[in-house]
């Protein structure tokens, strides 16, 4: 079982950004996937989230209205689009499966984690 989240990278505030996760060793189609964020010092966030099906979605209220979450379950990824990034938004980017169906963000009721992309939002 292997995540691998890719897409981070340096960008100026009011910019965007778009990560993948592409899952390999096991399918995704019967679980949530999420995204979370961590800087240093302080514990892991549950950014975005998006049913199995697809059909439903969670957000944090720091993200919600610019970050859309997605997934292609043919293509075995899920999506997080980034707009009008701040520099609140720095950090490093992690996906993970839930155990479940349906959305959490309680970093606890993930099993799998990739290793994580750097996010900097920065002029």
């Amino acid at each position: 079982v292997q995540l691998q989240a890719f897409g981070g990278g340096l960008v100026q505030p009011g910019g965007s950004l778009r990560l993948s996760c592409a899952a390999s060793g096991f399918t995704l189609d019967n679980y949530a996937m999420s995204w979370f964020r961590q800087v240093p010092g302080k514990e892991r966030e549950g950014v975005a989230c998006i049913s199995s099906s697809g059909d439903g979605t969670v957000y944090a209220i720091s993200v919600k209205g610019r970050f859309t979450i997605s997934r292609d379950n043919d293509k075995n990824t899920v999506y997080l689009q980034m707009n009008s990034l701040k520099p609140e938004d720095t950090a490093v980017y992690y996906c993970a499966v839930s155990r479940f169906r349906l959305c959490t963000l309680n970093r606890l009721h993930y099993n799998y984690w990739g290793q994580g992309t750097l996010v900097t939002v920065s002029s």
